[in-house]
């Protein structure tokens, strides 16, 4: 096949991606970069640095013979992209349209031009929205910043007292609760971009390059650690509402001072102490032949033909179904005081208003012991149904001792929450669609959405079932949800 053809071919294939993925680029991708809870606005910049990098080394992107083994990759990223845009998933969505970007590479150009993609492929999963998808770990980064900043402080001769992840002093003077946006995981992903790109330009071979960039990691949380330190000192010897103001509000601006300080001290460091040649980089190699065999240039128009045929079937528009709500009533229940609740004013104004509420208080009638029932019944937005992690921090709770545990047939998964004062709360929580389908997993849950909007083409309608007792007693908690299950469903 002439080159010139193939090139066309390879084109082709490609500019048909924008159409099967514009929701991504014109309305998933965008709202990730700008919602509060994902913080990644350094995305924008992602692709063009990627695209700057093959411009870069665009003398290496020689035509040669491609590598049929591209489509064992190929097929399984259409499939992920394809259930990535039907189900709404982002994080789906870019890891397909990198895997077939890179494979249609390596499927019509060779090992050569695919190895000189492949880092600013690899370099746009930074484009990936993790930060709700990993909340579960701010916990532990919470109070590790709090411990060490305490330790430190301590050793430093300031009278304050830790609390969880509350720093405060002795005399009461102040407060500071580590809180889950101040956890350092953001900075974490976004000190992560910065030094892959820096270490791209930095360091000649790829063994510095990989060694600069895990250095990103430990780097971030230290930088948490001295914005945590430094804001808590302030308040200490300083003035306590500059520290819990306008320096809080700023000392974000400390994490990366103290952060990219450091990677460009190790960046020297390692510099220094490199050996060998000074770039990994082969000499330049002659260009491969192009294959001239009829059958397999027909076998690469084919599948370009293939991909675009895919991309249109990706993108064409379709109505999914939204499935029948499951019958459900919080009834009353032997051996309790019940009282039927309204839907609170944040939930009316944030829910989708396609979304259903039930909520009741049952009151053990011999302990006392409270239980707080809601039921949210989602519709066609996924807004309706959320992981509870992601709104209790918001709420002031910490999270303590998660763990599934199963009862009356069903998973659940129980929290134990706290304020900071007084006893620990229970928490527990499950979902469950509309043929019965129950987890416990968030996880669990998102993929069966998924395959349900992309191949069946279909809106279940997901309910969340949350228990809030008054106080973190697993036993009794497991008591009450086992008699749950006479009272849920509308009889």
């Amino acid at each position: 096949m002439k080159t010139k053809l193939k090139l066309a071919l390879f084109a082709l294939a490609l500019a048909s991606l924008g159409w099967g993925f514009w929701l991504m680029f014109s309305a998933h991708a965008l709202w990730a970069f700008s919602a509060p809870e994902e913080d990644l606005s350094y995305g924008y910049f992602v692709p063009l640095f990627s695209l700057y990098i093959l411009w870069r080394e665009r003398a290496r992107l020689m035509p040669g013979r491609g590598c049929w083994a591209a489509v064992l990759l190929l097929l399984p990223s259409l499939f992920l992209g394809f259930i990535g845009i039907r189900g709404a998933q982002l994080r789906f969505e870019i890891v397909g349209f990198i895997g077939i970007v890179w494979s249609l590479t390596l499927l019509f150009w060779g090992w050569r031009t695919a190895k000189a993609a492949m880092f600013p492929c690899a370099f746009l999963l930074f484009c990936i929205p993790l930060n709700s998808f990993l909340d579960v770990i701010t916990v532990h980064l919470r109070l590790f910043a709090t411990g060490t900043a305490f330790a430190i402080l301590k050793g430093m001769g300031a009278d304050i007292v830790r609390q969880g992840t509350m720093l405060a002093s002795s005399a009461g003077t102040f407060a500071i609760d580590v809180a889950a946006p101040c956890s350092g995981l953001r900075s974490i992903f976004a000190l992560m971009a910065l030094t892959a790109a820096y270490s791209y330009f930095a360091q000649p071979t790829w063994g510095r390059r990989a060694l600069l960039f895990a250095s990103s990691v430990p780097l971030a949380v230290l930088g948490n650690v001295v914005r945590i330190l430094t804001i808590v000192a302030t308040a200490n010897w300083c003035s306590t509402e500059f520290a819990t103001g306008f320096y809080h509000d700023y000392s974000g601006y400390v994490v990366f001072l103290v952060a990219v300080s450091l990677m460009v001290a190790f960046s020297g460091l390692l510099t220094r102490l490199g050996t060998g040649p000074e770039a990994e980089d082969a000499p330049r190699e002659a260009t491969v032949p192009e294959e001239t065999s009829p059958w397999r240039s027909g076998a690469l128009g084919l599948v370009a033909l293939g991909v675009v045929a895919f991309m249109v079937f990706q993108a064409r528009e379709t109505s999914p179904e939204l499935a029948e709500a499951p019958a459900l009533a919080l009834t009353e229940l032997d051996g309790y005081v019940t009282e039927t609740l309204p839907p609170g004013e944040a939930e009316l104004e944030t829910l989708p208003k396609d979304t259903l509420i039930l909520k009741r208080r049952y009151v053990h009638r011999a302990t006392g012991d409270w239980y707080l029932v809601s039921a949210i019944v989602g519709g066609t937005s996924k807004g309706s149904i959320h992981r509870p992690e992601l709104c209790l921090p918001s709420q002031g709770f910490s999270m303590v001792r998660p763990r599934n545990r199963r009862t009356a047939g069903r998973d659940w998964h129980l929290i134990d929450i706290e304020r900071g004062y007084g006893l620990p709360l229970g928490f527990a929580y499950t979902f469950f669609n509309q043929e019965g389908f129950s987890t416990a997993s968030h996880t669990g849950r998102i993929l069966r959405d998924v395959i349900d909007r992309s191949l069946k083409n279909r809106y279940d309608r997901w309910v969340m079932i949350t228990v809030n007792s008054s106080r973190a007693d697993e036993e009794a908690m497991l008591g009450f949800l086992s008699r749950l299950e006479e009272v849920i469903w509308a009889k």
